[in-house]
């Protein structure tokens, strides 16, 4: 693996927004999420992480509360964006060509997005019987960092994730994971995080939702040697940390692991 052109590349400040959620309430989804971010933020930030349908839950009740891609949730995370000068992301239900999407929107402060629609659609919870699942991996960047938008589930499959070719930095994945469930997230991102040799940060949720399903959080920022940057389990958190490029570069060239990985194509 050659060396990076680029080692002059700044370090990212990340702000994880680990929110309670209101059940299917946009509303009150976003008046709630705009006060803790102005009462929480007090420092610049790159990027600001929300959960997984950060705007209503987990929920399969997309017929009534998806979303156009100009509806008031992108306008909202627009003006966000905007306010702080930063990328904000998260996702939520978007209705497209008579199809429901579990999408995430990148969202920069000029009002631009990127945005990545969940591939893995979770069977157990009927995902896969609402919504339509993407198809096509999605990488941004921000200030020179790679970054791959994953949705929770996704978490599971590594085939899916892998980090071919050194083509990303950082694997960026918001969730709503349940507390039942929670040994497999504590265990699979540091997994993710050592196999790729990149960064994981993953934004969780906390609380109930209208299913009485229990979510505990443990949002977290993995490093490449798998090590903690950032954990936190069961209370909300607004947080914000620093990582660094030089550690990532490191990393991998004192263990090139990822030149010998297997070479595959996803068909």
């Amino acid at each position: 693996m050659d060396q990076p052109n680029n080692l002059n590349i700044s370090n990212l400040k990340i702000t994880i927004y680990q929110a309670y959620l209101f059940w299917e309430n946009i509303d009150k989804n976003l008046q709630n999420l705009a006060l803790r971010l102005s009462m929480g933020i007090k420092e610049k930030t790159d990027l600001i992480i929300l959960p997984e349908m950060f705007n209503t839950g987990f929920s399969m009740n997309a017929a009534s509360l998806a979303e156009e891609m100009n509806g008031k949730t992108m306008q909202w995370m627009a003006q966000t964006a905007d306010k702080y000068d930063c990328v904000v992301t998260g996702s939520l239900i978007v209705k497209e060509n008579d199809k429901y999407f579990n999408r995430l929107i990148w969202m920069l402060p000029d009002g631009s997005f990127s945005h990545y629609d969940k591939r893995h659609l979770f069977g157990l919870g009927d995902e896969d019987k609402t919504y339509t699942p993407g198809h096509d991996k999605v990488i941004v960047d921000l200030k020179g960092w790679k970054i791959r938008l994953a949705i929770c589930y996704d978490l599971r499959f590594p085939v899916w994730l892998r980090n071919q070719n050194a083509e990303y930095d950082i694997l960026l994945l918001i969730a709503s994971w349940p507390d039942k469930r929670s040994s497999h997230w504590n265990a699979l991102i540091p997994a993710r995080a050592i196999e790729n040799q990149s960064y994981v940060i993953a934004a969780n949720r906390v609380g109930h939702d209208g299913k009485e399903v229990y979510h505990s959080g443990h949002s977290q920022c993995i490093d490449p040697m798998g090590k903690t940057v950032y954990y936190k389990p069961e209370d909300e958190d607004l947080y914000t940390f620093s990582i660094g490029y030089y550690d990532l570069v490191k990393t991998r060239h004192s263990f090139p692991f990822l030149r010998d990985a297997d070479n595959f194509k996803i068909i």
